[in-house]
């Protein structure tokens, strides 16, 4: 795959953890963007640490050639109606139109009931699965979302998370089917579909067509293999290391067939290197 610079973007995960505020306390706003900027990128997702005004914000990512290509929302469609939703998704586009120049995305998972936060429980363990009724208003409410998204010129890209209701590349799929290919996109991770047993490569060739946004997110395999040996929490195994970025020396990622079925599909969008690490 051609990377052309302008597409690929970093995520402040790979220097603080909002989750976990103790990972990478240490770590600045301005040290952050410093090194984003120092290390070639010219494009990130907004962290927990960035500053919440929006003028100051697109100051000093401008000052070092950075735009913002997303920021994560929690959608809770699961759970909660489209009125209580609406009022903060709707703030959240505002928020992100202001500080965003071209593509706008909007992106984020489902996190009613989920255990990615909980670190004394174990991410293999009782997650949230859905029933028929909450599927169907999780649904709904999604596409209502996601319209608000097109309406305003935004692509609701949908992220799978462990931990969550939608992990797999099964929950992938009904999700996708269920909702209208107009309004709902992927966010797609190869990280957090390896690590739900899924080939992130066989994954990506079944829905690259409803992808919008990517995680560029490896694995260390041996720490997942130890996580699931000593049913760790998710945030437990994010200290432990798990995740990495693209790396030939400690991931496991088929990142070759990953980026050759991109470029296949004509993928113009964000490539956004992440590891919470």
């Amino acid at each position: 795959m051609n990377f052309t610079k302008e597409k690929l973007a970093i995520a402040p995960l790979t220097w603080t953890n909002s989750d976990l505020p103790e990972l990478g306390k240490e770590n600045s706003f301005e040290q952050c963007i410093d090194e984003m900027a120092l290390a070639g990128f010219t494009a990130c997702e907004i962290g927990g640490n960035f500053p919440k005004d929006p003028l100051k914000l697109k100051d000093e990512l401008e000052r070092r050639g950075l735009k913002v290509c997303t920021q994560w929302f929690s959608f809770r469609a699961s759970k909660d109606s489209l009125e209580e939703i609406r009022p903060e998704f709707e703030k959240h586009l505002q928020f992100l139109r202001s500080v965003q120049d071209d593509i706008y995305i909007v992106a984020g998972g489902e996190t009613a009931g989920s255990i990615q936060s909980m670190q004394h429980v174990s991410v293999f363990g009782e997650r949230p699965i859905f029933a028929p009724t909450r599927w169907k208003q999780f649904t709904r409410t999604m596409n209502e979302l996601g319209k608000i998204a097109r309406d305003n010129g935004f692509f609701l890209c949908f992220h799978t998370h462990m931990g969550t209701g939608v992990q797999t590349g099964e929950e992938t799929e009904r999700l996708l089917h269920d909702t209208d290919d107009r309004y709902i996109f992927l966010n797609y991770d190869s990280g957090h579909f390896y690590y739900a047993a899924d080939d992130p490569v066989l994954v990506l060739r079944k829905f690259v067509s409803r992808i919008r946004h990517v995680h560029l997110k490896d694995i260390r395999r041996w720490v997942l293999e130890r996580a699931e040996t000593e049913a760790m929490s998710f945030l437990k195994s994010v200290k432990e290391g798990v995740f990495t970025i693209p790396s030939e020396s400690e991931g496991c990622i088929d990142f070759d067939s990953i980026f050759e079925i991109l470029d296949r599909a004509g993928y113009q969008d964000w490539l956004v290197v992440e590891a919470e690490q």
